[in-house]
């Protein structure tokens, strides 16, 4: 294989994302860098391809929920896919785990006295890796609304197997009791319950930008934030230390509110007056949250202007044009005044008698 033919294959995927470009690439010559290990004396042509250079504008700007349109969507997954479901995106937003790390957890991965979850491993595309994203082990120390939500699933995972209805040990599993092997339902329905509610979309994946955006908007110690996620000091004050600038303190106290709470969100709500959310997201940014608010928003602004309509189409007081840019030639001197706000008030206000 000559390194002319990789390249001219490499190019006709150029329209791909740079991120998913790189990632073909980086498999591609692994690929080759195993094929050429029995071949020493030739030179492996797949070294030299090149990778896409990622900028700053290429990176997704990360999109955080609020928490009440979090809980709207937990309790609309809940009920429109059952309690599986629910479980496994609420952990999503109150422990900030990859997707790939969610799905991989065991049974024992969760200390119920320590209050941790222990994440060790992830699945990705049906593979099961001994290590997560970083290759770095962590321990996530869980608020008291993860630990509720685990002793739920747990309850549920003894209640199935008691059925005979799974003989595994992953924590989650399919509506059918097999494990999760990939991500493509449980996006699915994420998708339809956002779109049910009326909310812009998102990825799931926003789920853990959320649960960081949420952990620095509370106070939480930036360097705890960073690992309990994951992730560089860097990573997090370049990626979601702006969105902690925006925050409302009413926002505030309810995202403390809900971590400690032990209830689930559709028992929170059946026991609580609905949390009404502002028109527009207050996390540092002014898009509207629903699709329907910028049309309210026009309306609102067409009748505030409806007092100018009807004063330049009232019939009962017509006016001149011509005579009214005469009184104001008039009262607007060539030389300055000492009060230069009087010539407006009086060619607005009280134009001068002129025969």
């Amino acid at each position: 294989m000559r390194y002319s033919t990789l390249l001219t294959i490499a190019l006709q995927y150029k329209t791909w994302n740079k991120k998913t470009y790189n990632n073909k690439i980086s498999a591609l010559r692994r690929a080759f860098e195993f094929g050429y290990r029995d071949h020493p004396e030739h030179a492996n042509p797949a070294w030299a391809l090149k990778g896409a250079r990622i900028s700053r504008r290429d990176r997704l700007r990360i999109d955080p929920f609020r928490i009440q349109d979090a809980e709207a969507l937990i309790i609309a997954i809940r009920r429109d896919w059952g309690e599986a479901q629910g479980n496994f995106h609420e952990l999503r937003f109150f422990t900030g785990l990859r997707p790939s790390e969610e799905i991989a957890l065991k049974v024992q991965d969760f200390d119920a006295k320590a209050a941790t979850l222990s994440v060790t491993k992830a699945r990705v595309y049906g593979i099961d890796n001994d290590t997560t994203k970083t290759h770095e082990d962590r321990v996530i120390q869980l608020c008291p609304r993860a630990i509720a939500i685990l002793e739920r699933q747990l309850a549920l995972y003894r209640h199935l197997k008691t059925r005979g209805r799974i003989d595994h040990d992953q924590l989650f599993c399919n509506d059918n009791g097999t494990p999760i092997r990939t991500l493509g339902h449980l996006a699915k329905c994420w998708r339809k319950s956002l779109a049910r509610l009326g909310l812009r979309f998102r990825r799931p994946y926003c789920a853990r930008h959320t649960s960081v955006s949420w952990n620095l908007m509370i106070g939480k110690n930036p360097l705890w934030v960073s690992r309990q996620h994951g992730h560089s000091l860097t990573t997090m004050f370049r990626t979601y230390a702006a969105w902690t600038d925006g925050a409302l303190e009413s926002d505030v106290a309810i995202i403390r509110s809900a971590m400690n709470d032990e209830r689930s969100a559709i028992e929170a709500a059946s026991s609580e007056l609905p949390v009404k959310s502002a028109s527009v997201a207050g996390l540092g940014t002014g898009l509207a949250t629903r699709p329907e608010w910028p049309k309210k928003q026009l309306a609102e602004i067409k009748e505030n202007l409806k007092w100018r309509r009807g004063w330049d189409s009232n019939s009962k007081t017509p006016i001149e044009i011509s005579k009214f840019m005469k009184y104001l030639t008039l009262c607007v001197p060539r030389r300055p005044l000492l009060y230069p706000h009087l010539a407006a008030d009086l060619a607005v206000g009280h134009p001068p008698n002129i025969e």
